[in-house]
């Protein structure tokens, strides 16, 4: 083997670790927050800088491929987007530490478990965990031809997201004394629409990759 595909090869390996800790921290942001267990969450808190350290050596490592072998075309397109999903993973595992923090710092009391249930908040995270992971198979597989249903997912967080938002609203309209908790369970829902954003970012990205095509910015909504 070719000392630039041993180099490619690494930064994939590079990229699938990063990958495989994001996604456990959006597995245990599930189990923290469905179960309000905060030693879990300090778990989660405590790994994001491990992240954030990933994302300085893919960055790094991408860098220094395009200045010692000056790739071209699909090898190119690899760097680059390997070099972008990182970025996005970063965030993906920022967005997974709010939602530990919330579990860790926020004192009120939580919403019964039948409202919790309504808001379909353990469905949301399912989705979002399986986005990560079909995304993750495609890239390794260099296959894009399921995409499009990766991308679908996003619809259902974003119906999620928007009836859950409506839910809240007309509960703390009956109970008062619920705002606090609302407006905090509020702002784990937006996390949670965001991680599904990323995902979507992170499919394009693959795509560029694998096809050659930008799908960026098409039918996005702001």
């Amino acid at each position: 083997m070719k000392q630039n595909e041993q180099e490619l090869e690494q930064l994939k390996n590079e990229i699938n670790q990063m990958w495989q800790l994001v996604i456990s921290q959006l597995e245990k942001s599930k189990e923290a927050f469905l179960h309000n267990n905060t030693e879990l969450a300090l778990e989660i808190t405590s790994a994001e800088k491990r992240v954030n350290a990933f994302e300085l050596k893919v960055e790094s490592s991408c860098e220094n491929y395009i200045a010692l072998f000056n790739p071209v075309a699909i090898d190119l397109r690899l760097v680059l987007s390997i070099m972008k999903i990182s970025i996005t993973l970063e965030r993906i595992g920022d967005y997974a530490d709010s939602i530990a923090r919330h579990i860790i710092e926020d004192s009120c009391n939580r919403f019964n478990e039948d409202i919790i249930n309504q808001l379909e908040l353990e469905k949301m995270l399912d989705i979002l965990i399986s986005m990560m992971t079909d995304s993750y198979v495609i890239l390794n597989s260099e296959n894009s031809q399921s995409f499009g249903r990766i991308l679908a997912k996003d619809k259902g967080i974003n119906e999620i997201y928007r009836s859950s938002i409506y839910r809240i609203e007309e509960i703390l309209k009956q109970e008062s004394s619920t705002i606090h908790c609302g407006l905090k369970l509020m702002l784990v829902l937006r996390n949670m629409e965001r991680i599904g954003d990323h995902c979507k970012n992170i499919v394009e990205e693959i795509v560029f990759y694998t096809d050659a095509k930008v799908l960026k910015h098409k039918g996005k909504i702001e």
